[in-house]
């Protein structure tokens, strides 16, 4: 036997895709095995299904285990990572519907959930075979179908019934202390100027915090020192400046990120694919 001859590691596959009900809502295929997510968030929930292997992800302060057939929840905006749990992999299949649209739909509902908006997920792994499948079958139409009627009315059903099955009311917000509104300050400047070449001096200037002091605060509060809060903001304009046909090039140099290249390793280990494959897969 060749020694030289060894077993090819298996091929990555990762296919994003936009459905266009309720708006637009992110579509994810793929096939991991050795793929390492760093920490991050997106400004959507997660809600995926295990089809083979098992994930290991960080979500909710912990880590968690995924097996086949679970389904996944991370809530919007919430930290999380992600790796293989098993020796040859995972492969899943995952949908990333954004807050308002899960308002859209609790407003209907005739109890529950309807005047409280957007759900809160507080299980990272649910076992609910028949949500699973009822999911695998919103997945495969999705994909396969153009019949609207059915597209939609398959989407409509499989979103409520993960609200009242697996979520909670949102917990009542809390009396908001002078510290929290100066720490919103500095999110909400990273949020709108995700480009902007600033200092953590100025980030504390803004929230009348010490540097040290607001990395610590701002990293208890968010999940991310102010740096890393900040590569997500990036993130979230490249992906939609990508969307919207501009090149990579661009979409790293107006999102602020050094160059190209810089944008990929981010882009790829939040995102699990490249931008320049996202753009062919998505952008319009």
């Amino acid at each position: 036997m060749d020694s030289k001859k060894k077993q090819s590691p298996k091929k990555e596959r990762a296919t994003y895709s936009v459905a266009d009900e309720m708006g637009g809502i992110d579509l994810l295929d793929a096939d991991y095995h050795r793929q390492n997510f760093s920490r991050h968030s997106h400004e959507g929930y997660t809600v995926g299904v295990i089809e083979n292997g098992a994930q290991q992800f960080y979500r909710t302060g912990g880590n968690h285990v995924a097996p086949q057939g679970s389904i996944i929840l991370v809530n919007a905006d919430e930290v999380h990572s992600g790796h293989s749990a098993s020796e040859g992999g995972w492969s899943y299949k995952a949908m990333y519907p954004l807050p308002d649209q899960f308002e859209t739909i609790s407003h209907e509902l005739a109890a529950g959930l309807s005047s409280n908006g957007a759900p809160y997920f507080p299980s990272p792994v649910v076992y609910d075979p028949e949500l699973a499948s009822q999911l695998r079958l919103v997945f495969e139409t999705l994909e396969k179908s153009d019949n609207r009627l059915l597209r939609e009315t398959l989407l409509y059903g499989v979103m409520t019934k993960l609200m009242c099955k697996h979520g909670k009311r949102p917990t009542a917000p809390q009396d908001v202390s002078k510290a929290q509104r100066q720490l919103k300050l500095v999110k909400e400047f990273l949020d709108d100027f995700p480009s902007a070449d600033i200092s953590l001096q100025e980030l504390a200037n803004l929230a009348s915090f010490s540097p040290y002091h607001l990395v610590r605060a701002f990293t208890k509060e968010y999940g991310f020192p102010p740096h890393a809060y900040q590569i997500q903001a990036r993130l979230r304009l490249a992906k939609q400046l990508i969307r919207r046909g501009h090149t990579v090039s661009d979409a790293a140099q107006e999102s602020g990120f050094h160059d190209q290249s810089h944008l990929h390793r981010h882009f790829k280990k939040a995102m699990g694919i490249t931008p320049g494959q996202f753009a062919k897969q998505v952008a319009r």
